[in-house]
């Protein structure tokens, strides 16, 4: 995938761009942005309608400030506004580029962040982070913001940060998913993922059943209407504000109480076909699975939501076309939200049974130490730890670890408003206490209170209850800082393990004189990561995703006078991972520049390459010695000179 890297303006409110001949389009004016209407209007054919009322949210930030706070969440205009600032302030660490146009057609943004003069970002070792793949699980977009402001803000001041920067590269994409990110923040409406049409109910219409937002208030939240015959709920009598329901057997209650909305299709569901419905994280091309009703037998295994085929989505394969066009990167998180949770693969079989022991160790090791920043209770791999035994197939940690050979998470930000405190001390933990909590921490802004409305089936209806947004889904806005916060540490964390190459000695050890006047030496280049991880997985070599370590010598030319040398056997690369190939120059010559493959060096580990060579005469060899990784970045230029006798 050839990136359009970009220069950024913010003139009259527009994004312009010039690079590689490269002229936008006519300027668009998206539905968000557009102020001569109080409309949002989706794009795509489908069954049901496709515009909705504008609707705002006081957990919102519309507009781009004066400081980037995090005490509320932010627009993707506000996002982008803030990646072209930052792009015009610290231009010698960052470049900001359009890495794909969605569904839709809004660009999506990524930004790199590394010193450009200590080096390309390529010859780094990466890191990626990701947020917002699913349109609603905004609290990820915020943790990649506050790692980006984190790390910009840091550099210069902060020691270990701009060590960081000056040797690693960071690739921060906040907004994956832009169409389902503005459809979430300006409307009532939520959906999983892109507002492609999509048949979530199987009856042959394309989100013909989407959310009504009855009572007008701009938030899809319960009904419950008056059905002494049927009823299934009563006001729960432990609140006494009357804002609870409590269930109990059908026609034993006085109310019954559904999301709010309209069957539009009358099927007698409600709400069962919105905007949209593919998941762009059953959309990867490791273990993907076609959707109900497209796999032939019957009998073999299903996805709902994959997609029509692997990478089928724009999102998604941009993702992975640039993944593989920048194999320096090591480190993954494409974040969600909801459990919460450090999630990895396996997605389709318990860990044991298909990773590498040496690699697993590593997940291990980052998911306990996850645990240890952020607080999440749980860590583990999809299939166990999170499906319980279930199977999640084309997911993204599945791709990250057997298709690219990485270390790849999938994280999952927020509680869902769990508590862990009994409020009222009746020696349980349930909705009475986050209803004590919300009034108590949180300023009242997680319950919706009831207000009636009209219903054109159920008549007088009244609609209320929890936030699904701001609450069940992401975190209130006044409790946003530590999940974002604490999250992106746990990334930094994991960017500091990688590794890093540093030279050692080299040595020339004489081992025989012959009357001809020549003599063999043993020269030993050796060089050592001092980073903790390898400087690659053992499933990225089995991939091929990554190429083994080389070590490459250029000696100079001779001075006038002396003698030539030449390379009497092959190098033994001596370190404690996998052994090197052949090398790339034969012995009994007299090239002037030797290559080895070195395999991979574990952290805390040094490798020793040694070459015999026999020299005619006295000489002195000059020259330049390189390690080049696809992980682990290069280390360059290591003069040596060596006098021999």
């Amino acid at each position: 995938m050839k990136l359009i890297y970009i220069t950024v303006l913010l003139f009259a409110g527009l994004l312009t761009a010039r690079s590689q001949g490269y002229i936008p389009a006519e300027t668009k004016v998206w539905p968000e942005a557009d102020k001569s209407t109080n409309i949002y209007t989706v794009e795509g054919y489908r069954h049901g309608v496709s515009f909705f009322p504008k609707a705002r949210s006081p957990h919102v930030e519309y507009e781009a400030g004066d400081v980037l706070a995090f005490d509320k969440f932010h627009t993707n205009d506000v996002i982008n506004t803030w990646m072209i600032r930052y792009a015009g302030q610290y231009p010698d660490i960052v470049e900001l580029y359009e890495v794909a146009r969605s569904f839709e057609g809004r660009p999506i943004l990524q930004m790199t962040i590394t010193n450009k003069k200590t080096g390309k970002h390529t010859d780094k070792a990466g890191a990626y982070f990701e947020g917002n793949r699913h349109s609603g699980e905004v609290t990820s977009s915020e943790s990649v913001m506050w790692l980006m402001q984190f790390l910009l803000e840091s550099y210069g001041s902060d020691q270990e940060i701009t060590w960081l920067i000056d040797n690693r590269t960071f690739y921060l994409r906040p907004v994956n998913n832009p169409d389902g990110h503005n459809l979430y923040m300006h409307t009532a409406q939520s959906n999983r993922s892109t507002v492609r049409p999509y048949d979530n109910d199987g009856d042959g219409l394309l989100d013909e059943d989407g959310p009504d937002d009855i009572n007008g208030d701009g938030v899809i939240t319960q009904m419950r209407w008056k059905d002494p015959v049927n009823g299934n709920y009563i006001i729960d009598p432990a609140d006494p504000s009357g804002r609870l329901m409590k269930m109990v057997p059908a026609g034993q209650g006085v109310y019954r109480v559904s999301s709010e909305g309209i069957d539009n299709d009358g099927d007698g569901r409600i709400n069962e076909d919105g905007i949209g419905g593919l998941d762009l994280h059953r959309n990867y091309p490791e273990n993907w699975r076609p959707m109900p009703g497209v796999e032939a037998t019957g009998r073999g295994w299903t996805q709902g939501g994959a997609g029509e085929y692997p990478l089928s989505e724009i999102e998604t394969r941009s993702v992975v076309t640039f993944l593989l066009s920048h194999p320096n990167v090591y480190i993954v998180n494409s974040m969600d939200t909801r459990v919460p949770m450090h999630l990895r693969p396996p997605s389709t079989s318990p860990s044991e049974e298909r990773m590498y022991p040496e690699d697993l160790k590593w997940y291990r090791y980052f998911d306990e130490l996850g645990k240890k920043i952020t607080g999440y209770t749980r860590a583990g791999d999809v299939y166990s730890d999170y499906g319980g035994g279930s199977p999640l197939f084309g997911h993204g940690p599945d791709f990250g670890y057997w298709y690219y050979g990485s270390i790849w998470y999938g994280d999952e930000l927020w509680d869902g408003g769990r508590l862990t405190k009994d409020y009222n001390g009746d020696g349980v933990i349930n909705e009475l206490d986050r209803l004590i909590w919300d009034d108590q921490e949180n300023g009242g802004m997680a319950f919706i209170e009831w207000t009636p409305g009209k219903h054109p089936e159920y008549g007088e209806v009244e609609c209320g209850g929890w936030d699904p947004k701001f609450f069940g889904q992401n975190a209130p806005s006044m409790h946003l800082l530590p999940w974002a916060k604490n999250q992106a540490l746990f990334n930094l964390e994991m960017v500091k393990n990688l590794p890093k190459l540093e030279w050692g000695g080299v040595e020339a050890k004489k081992l025989k004189a012959y009357k001809s006047d020549s003599t063999d030496y043993q020269v030993s280049f050796t060089y050592r990561n001092t980073g903790q991880l390898p400087t690659a997985l053992r499933q990225a070599h089995l991939v091929k995703i990554v190429r083994e370590d080389r070590l490459a010598i250029s000696f100079d030319q001779p001075e006038p006078g002396e003698k030539p040398f030449r390379i009497i056997n092959e190098p033994t690369p001596q370190q404690g991972r996998q052994g090197g190939g052949p090398a790339q120059t034969r012995p009994g010559t007299s090239a002037r520049t030797l290559s080895r493959n070195t395999g991979y060096t574990e952290g805390g580990k040094s490798t020793t390459v040694t070459w015999t060579i026999r020299v005619y005469g006295k000489t002195t060899l000059k020259g330049k010695a390189s390690v080049i990784t696809t992980r682990a970045g290069l280390l360059t230029d290591r003069d040596f000179l060596i006098t021999l006798q």
